[in-house]
């Protein structure tokens, strides 16, 4: 009896402790000052859902601001909407940037530019409505001319510039978005698509308005009620449902081997998020999104001119500063407080398993070490100079 209680006594001391001995190699852990500019005009909630998993890794790898080596806050530390307490008033700020900022504070005074999303916060997004349209009206958002001189500026200065989807599609302008897709040396034409785990119209948070699309497009009626991926182009959309036109509806990424040996990144991963879809050209393709498809989804995107893998996360083949991420990668919702804990990524039972259709394991086994190893290896050269 004794000898079971004093291993009872053991386990919950070492349950204890060890968050309180990684907390500590968190804290004594060197920091790593680092100017880093953040925009995200896509806030609808006090979540900050869209930009606080980057913020997550900066903390957690100790990146913290040059000015005062404090860490960087996911609540206040970004350019963009601001939802303010309480938030059933509805009020909220627009935090921008001014010219003179654009081009002479910012991209002196940092290193890093990321725009984490700029679709922006719409009205139906503000007031949620039971089956809200496609499109309403505009609170905040779309890349603009200022964003472009800003991205131009800190390119021109050969700082590290990190882009992701919805950064040149609607609302953004035509103009814009060319200029923007001519400095990343890319082209879209205008497709984007999401993995949905049901297509059936009664699931929570289906948007309605794609059955009307595809009613008006197809003359038939919406009949989709198994997994699959909606892709959309201004009027067009194509259902890929599993079974007849996926062997499989998870959308998966494939990385480079010499990149995921690089930055032990996770081989294949799936994917559930938005995603465009853009031709490369020159840059430096280090993964790719892979539709698992049939001969009939293959001649359905083929009508298009579209194949079933393209790129997911390119770099400029310049200076290799560059990135885009063409996937809403940003959007996890991650307990804030466990990025103060050195290590907590190898509780892996509890945050995600080895299943390859776990979406919770995107954050763990690809963003995370994408974005480290991107961050670490820019970091050194700016310390190493």
């Amino acid at each position: 009896m004794k000898k079971t209680l004093l291993i009872v006594l053991i386990i919950v001391a070492v349950i204890i402790a060890l968050p309180i001995i990684n907390l500590l190699r968190w804290t004594f852990q060197a920091k790593k000052p680092i100017g880093v500019v953040v925009v995200d005009k896509t806030v609808p909630t006090l979540d900050r859902d869209k930009h606080k998993s980057f913020f997550w890794l900066m903390t957690n790898n100790r990146y913290v601001k040059k000015q005062n080596n404090s860490s960087y806050s996911f609540r206040k530390d970004y350019y963009g909407f601001y939802p303010t307490r309480p938030l059933k008033e509805k009020l909220w700020n627009n935090v921008r940037y001014d010219m003179t900022e654009a081009i002479q504070v910012l991209p002196a005074e940092n290193d890093a530019l990321y725009f984490t999303d700029t679709y922006g916060v719409f009205f139906s997004d503000w007031f949620p409505a039971i089956s809200p349209p496609r499109r309403t009206r505009k609170l905040e958002g779309a890349l603009n001319g200022m964003d472009n001189v800003l991205i131009k500026e800190m390119k021109d200065k050969n700082k590290l510039v990190i882009l992701e989807y919805n950064t040149f599609d609607w609302p953004t302008g035509e103009y814009e978005s060319f200029r923007l897709q001519e400095r990343l040396g890319i082209e879209w034409e205008g497709w984007t698509g999401k993995y949905f785990a049901s297509l059936d119209t009664t699931s929570k948070d289906f948007p309605l308005w794609m059955t009307s699309m595809y009613r008006k497009q197809c003359k038939k009626p919406w009949s989709f009620t198994k997994p699959g991926i909606v892709l959309l182009k201004d009027k067009v959309i194509m259902v890929l449902e599993e079974g007849t036109h996926l062997n499989s509806a998870i959308l998966q990424i494939k990385t480079d081997t010499a990149f995921a040996e690089k930055w032990n990144i996770a081989p294949v991963v799936a994917f559930d998020q938005w995603f465009d879809i853009i031709e490369p050209l020159d840059n430096t393709v280090i993964s790719t999104f892979n539709l698992q498809t049939t001969p009939l989804a293959d001649s359905m995107l083929a009508s298009y001119g579209l194949a079933k893998s393209f790129p997911a996360v390119i770099r400029d083949p310049g200076t290799e500063r560059t990135y885009y991420f063409s996937g809403d990668f940003c959007h996890v919702n991650i307990p804030y407080w466990t990025s103060r804990f050195t290590g907590v990524h190898k509780i892996k039972g509890l945050l995600y398993s080895n299943k390859p259709e776990d979406f919770r394991r995107f954050f763990w086994v690809y963003y995370k070490p994408l974005i480290e190893g991107i961050f670490n290896d820019y970091y050194t050269d700016l310390t190493t100079k």
